[in-house]
């Protein structure tokens, strides 16, 4: 469906960018996050972790949904998400 017009409340109801942080010393190469991804944000290399195993590697950050279904499938806790926050647009008055 394509809108002729934009809403006025976008910018307010736009997703913020999210940011995917990996723990490579925890992370054991199950690939249940690289497999669940709904974009394909994460997938698994042929690199080894300084652990020995396979790591999952971000390919494009900013495809990511904020979904957190990576951070909730993760069985060793070794990802999580965070939001990058929201710059407020600088009003007459403090200019």
């Amino acid at each position: 469906m394509k809108l002729w017009r934009k809403p006025f409340d976008m910018a307010d109801k736009a997703p913020l960018p999210a940011r995917v942080h990996i723990d490579l010393d925890r992370c054991k190469g199950c690939g249940y996050c690289a497999e669940f991804c709904p974009r394909g944000v994460l997938v698994m290399m042929d690199e080894l972790s300084p652990r020995g195993y396979n790591i999952v590697k971000i390919v494009d950050e900013s495809k990511c949904l904020d979904c957190c279904l990576c951070q909730a499938i993760c069985p060793e806790f070794a990802i999580f998400v965070t939001q990058e926050e929201k710059e407020e647009p600088m009003t007459h008055a403090e200019r």
